[in-house]
């Protein structure tokens, strides 16, 4: 059993880890810690009451470091890379949710804040496994992909070699409301969710240079990615429509199974696909059709599992040696 930390427990992705580690045959969960600690797991979470029972400490890295291997960290950008560059010196793996080491420096400075910790920013690997896994194989540092940019990229990425050059990539994306966190907002109060759907931060939304940048990464082209994010009266789930333009012709359902058929997280469907069936999972649900050489690509995930928790899980596995698919949910939450 591989010890491991959360740092960061009381939020809904905080959550979602204890919930995975605490069933997982190789990952020992022995440190749990928020800013203010001094509480307990079933405390900040009364779901996990009668289910698990654990102090939540003060965040140290010492203390991490002294019983742990892995620490996630389920923590808002820049407080994230603070902790991560403490917890790296010291010797521990690192998945990190936040933000704070999925860009290039220019990317995230200018969308972000300054960076507090360059000197480990190189050595950061993107957690996105169907297109990095030999990577995360040896890293100590992996940047675990945000809930937009995972839907995005998996469903658009296997068509970028069969894109028109010079046009532009649309992507309209639907995520349920706990994507926001627990802090309450105007936006996301139920008097303006309930009944309610409404787009944010349309076009100029930092998610989008994010999977411009990884597009680049993978095949050097650099399309206008347009991309429009929405909140739906859920609490769970996304749903990405991405509309492309084809140099030619193709076969869509065949390129996907051309990329994804030995994927274990990567469900390639015959109709249009829908959240409900991948709620509680670590799957992507990918469907394609063309008209002409118009592309119309559909993608759903659970945005706190494979958007953030149970892939940081996945990578986590990866980097252990272990089976990516040891101790990852595959059942959603259905009827």
């Amino acid at each position: 059993m591989i010890p491991v930390a959360i740092i960061g427990a009381s939020g809904y992705t905080g959550l979602e880890l204890v919930k995975i580690l605490c069933e997982h045959p190789g990952f020992d969960l022995v440190y749990a810690a928020t800013s203010e600690g001094g509480t307990t797991i079933q405390s900040l979470h009364p779901s996990l009451q009668k289910v698990v029972s654990m102090p939540v400490e003060k965040a140290d890295a010492k203390d991490v470091a002294r019983v742990a291997q892995i620490a996630f960290l389920a923590l808002p950008h820049k407080t994230a890379m603070g902790f991560a560059a403490k917890l790296l010196d010291l010797g521990v793996k690192v998945v990190d949710l936040s933000a704070d080491y999925r860009l290039k420096l220019k990317t995230y400075e200018e969308h972000y804040c300054p960076h507090e910790d360059r000197s480990h920013l190189g050595e950061a690997v993107y957690g996105l496994p169907e297109f990095y896994r030999e990577k995360i194989e040896k890293a100590r540092l992996v940047a675990n992909p945000g809930c937009y940019p995972t839907a995005s990229l998996l469903g658009l990425l296997p068509f970028i070699p069969s894109m028109k050059e010079d046009t532009p990539i649309f992507i309209d994306a639907k995520s349920g409301v706990s994507g926001a966190g627990k802090k309450l907002s105007e936006t996301t109060h139920y008097v303006t969710i309930n009944e309610n759907i409404f787009a944010y931060n349309p076009i100029e939304h930092r998610h989008a240079p994010e999977i411009a940048e990884k597009i680049y990464d993978r095949f050097e082209r650099e399309p206008q990615v347009n991309f429009v994010p929405h909140l739906i009266p859920v609490t769970r789930g996304m749903l990405c429509s991405i509309y492309m333009q084809l140099e030619r012709e193709i076969d869509p359902i065949e390129i996907l199974q051309e990329w994804y058929t030995s994927e274990p997280f990567v469900r390639i469907r015959h109709k249009p696909v829908d959240i409900k069936s991948v709620a509680g999972t670590n799957f992507c649900d990918i469907f394609a059709v063309a008209n002409g050489t118009t592309l119309f690509v559909s993608s759903a995930i659970d945005n706190l599992l494979r958007g953030a928790s149970s892939q940081a899980v996945v990578n986590a596995n990866i980097i252990s040696g272990f089976d990516e698919t040891l101790g990852i949910p595959k059942f959603a939450y259905v009827p």
